[in-house]
């Protein structure tokens, strides 16, 4: 199956794009028509092919980068001819790591399953992270894109489903898929763990939406892979974070704070540095190989003092009242146990990390 044919002018940019970044590599190329599975002159560069979607986002690229230095043949999936600028202008300013690597630019629609196919065609293995489009062209992660992030998730299952070459899909999820309860009731877990599922009532009353579009896109996924057998993984990561994180991926950060205050009165505003959560990916990804699966949490810390707090507000022009709610000393017990809850979830992370 070949490469989706793109618009004359776009595939010319892609493929002039592409022999640049394959100029120090020794790499496998694909033409339409082309049988990935011979003739490529290195094996090892076939058994390590593998796709990322949204490989222009800030978690995208970070992954690609841990994919090329452990030695993958990276296949991105571009969207249009935006994507196409972000992906040269990484390149210059030296984001992205080429040498001793392959990297290959595919389009493809997140939204055709047809399209996502023919790009997974080929590849060990998909990681999937976001699919944030704004159809209405709106600011900020709207209901709509929830809708999307769902429809999204769904099809890129069911594509590694229909190729025969994929063996693994691993799905950037959310903590928010997991900490979004209903306090009122009785009954609720004492341990927030990969066990764990927001309570969707929880996310619609509060406009949670992207809590909702990540909570709904990870559940049908798991659907998706039960039905047709694609051995998937799931990390389900708190607020991204590291160097320009707010200007570089402004849409995700803004929405997974809302409800910010409920999220550090509770001590469950956890973050998790870009290159860390890239290479959990990586390790969660490779451990498929044995025995890893299943559902991982990912973070690094948790926001409690008041430097934190600070550090926060000053990278993202939220003010620290509006993190903290005027939470005082009085919410410490049920901090510090909150605090005890997410740090032994980070337990299965490292044991996957140790496989």
């Amino acid at each position: 199956m070949g490469i989706v044919r793109l618009h004359e002018t776009v595939n010319a940019e892609i493929e002039e794009f592409r022999r640049m970044l394959l100029s120090c590599a020794s790499g496998h190329r694909r033409k339409d028509g082309d049988d990935l599975t011979a003739g490529a002159g290195n094996g090892d560069v076939l058994e390590k092919l593998v796709c990322v979607t949204s490989g222009v986002s800030y978690l995208g690229i970070a992954i690609v980068n841990q994919l090329l230095v452990h030695g993958y043949s990276v296949r991105i999936i571009v969207d249009n001819e935006e994507d196409v600028e972000k992906l040269r202008e990484m390149e210059i300013s030296g984001e992205m790591r080429l040498t001793n690597s392959n990297i290959e630019i595919v389009m493809a629609k997140l939204t055709e399953i047809e399209s996502l196919a023919n790009a997974f065609d080929g590849c060990l293995g998909v990681f999937h992270t976001a699919a944030f489009i704004d159809p209405a062209g709106l600011s900020g992660y709207s209901k709509a894109m929830a809708e999307i992030e769902v429809i999204a998730g769904r099809n890129v299952v069911m594509a590694c489903g229909v190729t025969p070459s994929v063996r693994h899909c691993v799905l950037t999820s959310s903590l928010l898929t997991c900490i979004w309860q209903d306090n009122s009731r009785d009954g609720l877990p004492s341990l927030i763990d990969h066990s764990c599922w927001s309570d969707e009532s929880v996310c619609l009353n509060k406009k949670l939406w992207y809590a909702l579009g990540k909570l709904r896109a990870e559940k049908s996924a798991w659907e998706v892979a039960k039905e047709s057998g694609v051995k998937l993984a799931t990390i389900c990561p708190g607020l991204i974070t590291g160097p320009d994180f707010y200007r570089r991926s402004p849409t995700s950060t803004i929405a997974y704070l809302k409800g910010v205050q409920e999220m550090y009165a509770d001590g469950l505003l956890a973050t998790v540095d870009i290159n860390r959560l890239a290479k959990a990916h990586v390790c969660v990804f490779e451990g498929m190989k044995k025995t890893a699966s299943g559902r991982y949490i990912c973070f690094d810390q948790i926001i409690e003092s008041g430097d934190e707090i600070e550090n926060l507000a000053r990278e993202t022009g939220i003010s620290m009242s509006t993190i903290t709610g005027g939470a005082s000393s009085s919410n410490r017990a049920r901090f510090e146990l909150s605090n005890q809850k997410l740090f032994r979830l980070m337990s299965r992370t490292r044991r996957c990390f140790n496989e």
